[in-house]
């Protein structure tokens, strides 16, 4: 019984379909994230006073603490356009896939 369930759900077509979006999704997501920090760090290596320079005359707060803060708040963003993608488009699918199979 379990075999057969498990070979239902693989044959079916959404599944694919399911397992493809979510992986391209997923890996998009993930090159993206990994660009902006890397891009971050890259910054902060090779062109260290762009980053300390300061965001007005006579200031205390670099160029640095805004951008590094928007590197974080960015991993939340794309966090929170994952979930929104998984809440809606994959669990559609999955919901299609289970109403098909059993």
């Amino acid at each position: 019984m379990q075999q057969d369930l498990v070979h239902a759900i693989k044959s079916n077509p959404k599944y694919h379909e399911l397992v493809s979006k979510r992986s391209k999704f997923a890996w998009s997501m993930s090159i993206l994230m990994l660009v902006i920090y890397y891009a971050f760090i890259l910054v902060v290596a090779y062109d260290k006073p762009l980053l300390a320079t300061p965001l007005w005359a006579g200031a205390t707060m670099t160029i640095g603490i805004p951008v590094g803060v928007a590197v974080i708040v960015s991993a939340f963003v794309l966090t929170g356009i994952y979930i929104q993608r998984a809440n809606s488009v994959f669990d559609r699918l999955t919901r299609e896939i289970k109403e098909e199979v059993l």
